[in-house]
């Protein structure tokens, strides 16, 4: 049963080591979510391993604005939206808000018909039944189950994404040559290449990451006893820091380890046989059997199940926490239902309208098409506004963002501008 955010007793023995991974490692793997492994699948099966380099660099400009994120929810102790609320118009906010609300809904959408299409694959049964239950499922655990507990389920989830690891032994990798691409790519630079490289870095850096790794420090501090917002306890700024720095590079390292092992997949298999144009998951999963055998269509296919039920609270969380912070809501997954009843709410209505919009004729490709869309835009001007409270004393007290932190924040923000208006100018050039 939830409670009302009390802080938890300290346990008389320091924790472990790897329970001090969380948020970050909860983020960084809800990235890899099914919509996000279409887009990985697309670009390997499209162009084989010349698109790898984009996990190198993406890599480093994820774990900068995560790490901007982290810090501003637990330096001041509130989530994106509060800081964003008390700084800049509401207009702003609210716009921003809802654009995230849309994104998130479709994304929602295209994970549960991602992950009932697996189950269908993998098992057999209605597709319609998987799916709804997956609903439900998420659903129940986000509502009745604290959140002291329930992020233990996700840290747990996190496992599933080393389903991808294990197709790599499968399949036969010619690792010398991927190891050239990696580093040395041949790129094509036509439409349809730029446009892939512009959907990659709209999967790896979305909104939504920034917004739940930043509740989820509130989150911590709230059920930690003896941790106040580092803005008022200064003194515990040093190991908090090292934490989040930690538990951030960490988690990203995951993320873009996996997602580079999907492209890995689908590069030595379906573009290595000619298979080069993938739309959804299960078409890549069904493509794989015949040509790396059931085990790793199995596994490929129990991925896109593990990592749908990690990201969905990640999605709907998100945009719960958002709107709360925008509207002044009560907000936390510690907290009972009947004490934020407008929270859970929007994580309720955010799972009907995804599970509706996968039921319904809308075309589930280009709806996560516009959904890319909508976080590519919505990502810069939100960035932005990380990067400028990042370094303001009224919100960050003595731990304003400096140096090379606040420069790769900047260089991620201008590089996610560059891929927004990319994806704007390319979405209007016909592929070749």
């Amino acid at each position: 049963m939830k409670t009302n955010a009390s802080p938890s007793v300290p346990d008389a023995a320091p924790s472990p080591w790897l329970e001090k991974l969380g948020p970050g490692v909860v983020t960084g793997a809800a990235d890899d979510d099914p919509s996000g492994i279409a887009t990985y699948s697309q670009a390997g099966a499209a162009f084989g391993y010349n698109i790898l380099w984009t996990m190198l660099l993406t890599y480093p400009l994820m774990v900068a604005i995560q790490i901007v994120s982290a810090r501003i929810g637990r330096v001041s102790g509130h989530g994106l939206a509060t800081n964003i609320r008390r700084r800049y118009p509401l207009p702003l906010v609210y716009a921003a808000v809802v654009l995230l609300l849309i994104a998130n809904t479709i994304n929602i959408a295209a994970d549960l018909s991602a992950m009932g299409a697996a189950a269908n694959l993998v098992i057999g049964g209605p597709v319609a039944l998987f799916t709804g239950g997956f609903a439900v499922l998420s659903l129940v655990l986000q509502v009745f189950v604290p959140y002291k507990r329930y992020v233990r389920v996700l840290k747990w989830l996190t496992l599933a994404l080393f389903a991808y690891v294990g197709v790599i032994f499968a399949v036969e990798v010619p690792w010398g040559t991927v190891a050239i691409r990696t580093v040395f790519p041949q790129p094509s630079w036509t439409p349809a290449y730029l446009t892939t490289i512009v959907a990659v870095f709209g999967t790896t850096i979305s909104p939504y990451l920034f917004f739940w790794q930043a509740s989820q420090e509130v989150e911590e501090l709230q059920i930690t006893a003896g941790q106040h917002p580092l803005k008022k306890a200064p003194s515990q700024g040093l190991k908090n820091l090292r934490r989040i720095g930690i538990d951030t590079w960490i988690g990203m390292g995951f993320s873009n380890m996996i997602a580079f092992f999907i492209v890995l997949t689908t590069a030595a298999t379906l573009h290595a046989h000619h298979i080069t144009d993938i739309e959804t998951t299960a078409q890549a999963a069904s493509a794989l059997k015949p040509i790396a055998g059931r085990l790793a269509f199995v596994l490929f296919g129990l991925g896109i199940i593990g990592t749908g039920l990690l990201a969905l609270p990640v999605l709907a969380g998100s945009a719960a926490y958002a709107m709360a912070g925008a509207f002044q809501w009560k907000n936390s997954l510690e907290l009972e239902p009947r004490l934020a009843k407008r929270f859970y709410a929007v994580i309720g209505i955010a799972m009907l309208a995804g599970l509706l919009l996968g039921f319904s004729s809308v075309d589930p490709m280009k709806a996560l098409f516009w959904s890319a869309v909508i976080n590519g835009v919505t990502s810069v001007p939100i960035m932005v506004l990380l990067m400028r409270m990042s370094s303001h004393p009224d919100v960050m007290g003595a731990f304003c963002i400096t140096g090379g932190l606040r420069l790769a924040g900047w260089v991620a923000t201008i590089t996610m501008a560059g891929a927004a208006l990319g994806m704007v100018i390319l979405s209007v050039v016909p592929k070749t």
